[in-house]
């Protein structure tokens, strides 16, 4: 849908449903599927494509083989390859692959987290609403409309494709040589001022639409423990730094008007969270946000410090699921040109200097 004329309602306008203040339902519309994804118009996605210029891609996604025990409860993956027939002059394979789509790096959708209490969905779409089981019905224009409603499939169909902007708090808390003030895997709410600070030390300054990616050091935790280590998340209470869930955060997150938010953690806000303050629930059921999770941040960070670069162009086409409550990413962003005249000074023997990060700039 078109975007409302004039600048959107700061966070503090929008109206409360119930006890849930910054409900937006009213910005995008009765009828709107796509929530703030609406905001990457084709003017949007048009100006985040002069981010590319040296045209290097980075995969932003963990290899759907892993993690081999899931947290949440959420079954491990299961994949599978066979050879078509047997004997001579038979090279052939196919295979079959059986996730829960949210066991490794995903998209929440707008079918998977409600306001608790309410038992209400975006758009005030009561639970009950809902049909589980089989979503395999048929053809896809034969299928009911209803029966597919606020499905993975509207942001499929539209593409998560924009500027990308990577908040690193494991540089910016460690860039000085101290160590990281939290461990990733224990419950630890980031405020939203550390979020901005993090943003001005890094030189960003946020455009409506951005995709914001935070790395919060949960995958960095992960890549340096043992396997045991690995499984025991699993075993027990999920725990583990992210967002804080007050309003100051929900402020930053949609004052800023982004796209989408996705971090490197299993659920990108501070868990478990207070209850009854899920995040969850007002970036999905309030704002029809898109929330990232499992994302695979660490060569996109190494490459935004060695370019003192931290935007990007992102994009991302999650699995066409009719109805799915979330999906895979497909996410890759492209590098823009920094890089590659920092070398060019290099190789010429110009001067270049380092400016936080551990990054290079050209002087």
């Amino acid at each position: 849908m078109p975007l409302p004329e004039g600048p959107l309602p700061s966070f503090d306008e929008l109206p409360s449903f119930r006890n849930f203040p910054g409900c937006a339902w009213d910005v995008w519309g009765k009828d709107d599927e796509l929530g703030t994804i609406n905001l990457l118009t084709k003017d949007v996605v048009k100006e985040a494509a002069k981010e590319i210029k040296l045209g290097k891609t980075i995969c932003l996604n963990w290899p759907i083989n892993y993690p081999k025990k899931p947290l949440f409860n959420r079954q491990p993956p299961n994949i599978q390859m066979w050879r078509k027939g047997e004997g001579e002059g038979i090279a052939v394979h196919d295979d079959a692959i059986h996730i829960n789509t949210q066991s490794g790096s995903q998209w929440d959708g707008l079918r998977h987290f409600g306001l608790l209490e309410h038992r209400i969905f975006y758009n005030n779409t009561p639970a009950d609403f809902f049909e589980t089981g089989s979503l395999v019905k048929d053809y896809p224009d034969k299928v009911d409309k209803d029966f597919i409603k606020y499905g993975i499939h509207n942001w499929a169909q539209h593409g998560i494709c924009g500027r990308g902007v990577l908040l690193d708090l494991v540089r910016y808390f460690t860039a000085s040589g101290d160590p990281l003030p939290y461990d990733p895997w224990t419950t630890h709410g980031i405020p939203a001022s550390v979020l901005e600070d993090c943003a001005k030390k890094q030189g960003v300054t946020f455009k409506q639409g951005d995709i914001l990616l935070i790395r919060i050091g949960f995958m960095q935790r992960y890549l340096s423990s043992t396997q045991e280590e690995r499984d025991s998340l699993a075993d027990k209470e999920e725990t583990m730094a992210g967002i804080d869930q007050g309003d100051e955060s929900k402020r930053f997150l949609w004052n800023n008007h982004f796209a989408a938010v996705a971090s490197d953690q299993p659920a990108i806000e501070r868990w478990p969270p207070p209850y009854p303050h899920h995040l969850h629930q007002t970036l999905l059921a309030l704002w029809g946000m898109p929330i990232g999770e499992f994302f695979d941040l660490e060569a996109l960070a190494n490459a935004c410090a060695e370019a003192g670069r931290y935007t990007f162009f992102f994009t991302s086409w999650p699995l066409n699921i009719l109805g799915g409550v979330a999906s895979p990413p497909n996410a890759a962003v492209s590098r823009a040109m920094f890089i590659a005249a920092a070398l060019l000074k290099f190789r010429a023997g110009l001067p270049v200097r380092s400016q936080g990060y551990g990054s290079v700039k050209c002087m």
